[in-house]
């Protein structure tokens, strides 16, 4: 059965999010492709033919994919992977964006966060904000699915040896959407949706200038910043921050929750982490209930005291 990966790829760096599929593709059997979109990709296809248990790496280098944009990748892919059992991709912007419009071209459903593989035709996604498991089996010829990255270990970089193929562009649809621009935040600190320490603020902080205490605490613990949406949509930073059912999912060692309740949106983007420590002043937080430690204290007095320790 052949398996398809759909890569994400910034800065001519594969994206963890990839690394973890090709661990769940394993699941589903040894014929793994990896698929490369986009512009100037052929030097990132010579470091990922060292990638582990993938065979071939399919390669479509073009100006005209410079911006991932679904209306022109997924013709692509579909056209590339046309024959293929299996698609897989990140359950990230990336890959949510795409493979819906993929599986519309194929007209068959789609699986989204995917977390548990049982069988070529049986999975576990959450649902309910992360409330719930359904065990899903699906009877299509065809399975497309968008494969969560903290549920699965990302694969190692070295070990492999891919065939690499060149890809001839397909013929671009009539009216494709246009790229217009693209507003990022950069940040030295670590990635949020793989860093190994996570360090978030709630409501609690009560403006952006008193956010920075849990930037501070971050860069002492060379931590990513997260935040809950209540924080993002009052102002306090940006909404790349925002973890939980509408931000990004994330399973560090360690998440630090800061002056936040715990509602059930945020808890579904981080009640994988390894190590959950709360610090609010409600002893009947919510937070309370699913963190390993706890302190009940006003965080303003709390994080000082704390980074004086490190």
């Amino acid at each position: 059965m052949s398996i398809f990966i759909l890569g994400e790829h910034e800065d001519g760096q594969l994206k963890s999010g990839t690394l973890s599929c090709v661990t769940a593709a394993q699941q589903l059997g040894e014929d793994i492709h990896l698929v490369l979109i986009g512009s100037g990709v052929s030097a990132l296809s010579e470091q990922s033919k060292s990638l582990p248990h993938v065979k071939k790496i399919h390669v479509l280098d073009h100006a005209d994919y410079a911006q991932p944009i679904a209306e022109l990748v997924a013709p692509a892919l579909a056209a590339i992977a046309a024959d293929a059992q299996f698609i897989l991709a990140p359950a990230s912007t990336f890959g949510k964006n795409i493979l819906p419009r993929l599986a519309a071209t194929f007209d068959i459903q789609p699986l989204s966060d995917v977390i548990a593989i049982h069988g070529p035709t049986e999975f576990t996604r959450p649902i309910y904000a992360g409330n719930a498991l359904q065990r899903v089996k699906s009877e299509q010829k065809r399975q497309l699915m968008t494969i969560r990255p903290t549920a699965f270990a990302p694969v190692a970089t070295s070990g492999g040896s891919a065939e690499i193929v060149a890809v001839t562009p397909p013929a671009a649809p009539a009216r494709p959407a246009k790229f217009v621009n693209i507003e990022q935040v950069k940040s030295a600190r670590p990635e949020l949706t793989s860093a190994r320490i996570v360090v978030s603020g709630g409501r609690a902080l009560g403006s952006a200038e008193n956010f920075k205490i849990i930037e501070a605490l971050a860069d002492k613990l060379g931590a990513a910043v997260g935040a809950s949406r209540a924080a993002v949509d009052a102002g306090y930073v940006p909404n790349d921050y925002q973890v939980g059912q509408t931000g990004k999912i994330v399973a560090p060692d360690l998440y630090m929750a800061i002056g936040m309740s715990g509602a059930i949106q945020h808890l579904a983007g981080m009640s994988g982490s390894q190590v959950i420590v709360a610090i609010n002043k409600d002893p009947d937080a919510p937070i309370f209930q699913v963190a390993d430690y706890g302190l009940v204290a006003d965080l303003f007095e709390a994080v000082p005291e704390l980074m004086k320790t490190l």
